[in-house]
């Protein structure tokens, strides 16, 4: 299978779709609202908490603007939280490329829609780690999965798709895109990909260097052994 080239995008991208799963929600009420005033037509999909307070943000509204990720996708979270985001219909709408005819055949058949923004932090791994005594189980717990999956693919495709990892810039983003027509540009673009890649390069060089330094020993007495 070849890797698609692509040579004719979008500078300024429209902001239509925006999925939001945030362990940090400071300044989700800021940032909400101004993005449904850029764009009265926005839709919006989340998660577990992060859902529940994009819902108290918009009060009586939430309908409108609001949907679980799992009534989008049409399937249900596993227990824990454990499977929320991975699914096909997101990806494609991550990774979906501008004037690919097939990628836009795929979001028909699929019933899917392209999505423009993703604001997603992940979980305190290195607040976890820093508790005393700590078990490697507590800290296996708190690896976030899907956080950067969706970051590393809206990263990727930073052709059409904005990458939101950082509370601090919702506001510069806001301006920037309130002097956009509320779109985004592809220099904001790249450069939040070039944040994005270091926030998932920083979060696994610390997963890695927490397993690293527990021996075996130390893991395996977190459990019985059947």
């Amino acid at each position: 299978m070849s890797i698609n080239v692509v040579q004719k995008i979008d500078d300024l991208v429209k902001v239509k779709n925006v999925l939001v799963s945030v362990s940090d929600k400071n300044g989700l009420d800021g940032l909400i609202p101004q993005l449904i005033s850029l764009n009265p037509e926005v839709k919006i999909f989340s998660t577990g908490g992060t859902f529940s307070r994009i819902k108290e943000i918009l009060g009586g509204d939430s309908g409108s603007y609001l949907t679980q990720v799992s009534e989008y996708t049409g399937q249900p979270e596993t227990q824990g939280g454990l499977v929320k985001t991975l699914d096909f219909k997101i990806y494609l709408g991550l990774l979906t490329e501008t004037y690919n005819d097939s990628h836009r055949d795929d979001l028909k058949r699929t019933n899917s829609v392209p999505i423009d923004m993703v604001i997603v932090n992940l979980y305190p791994f290195k607040e976890t780690i820093s508790k005393t005594d700590v078990t490697a189980e507590q800290a296996r717990g708190n690896i976030d999965i899907g956080g950067p999956c969706m970051i590393r693919a809206s990263a990727k495709n930073f052709i059409r798709v904005a990458s939101v990892v950082d509370p601090l810039d919702y506001e510069m983003i806001l301006s920037h895109m309130k002097a956009n027509n509320g779109t985004t540009s592809l220099e904001l673009r790249y450069s939040l990909a070039q944040k994005a890649f270091e926030h998932t390069a920083a979060y696994d060089r610390t997963i890695a260097d927490f397993l690293g330094a527990k021996s075996y020993g130390e893991v395996e007495s977190c459990y019985e052994s059947t």
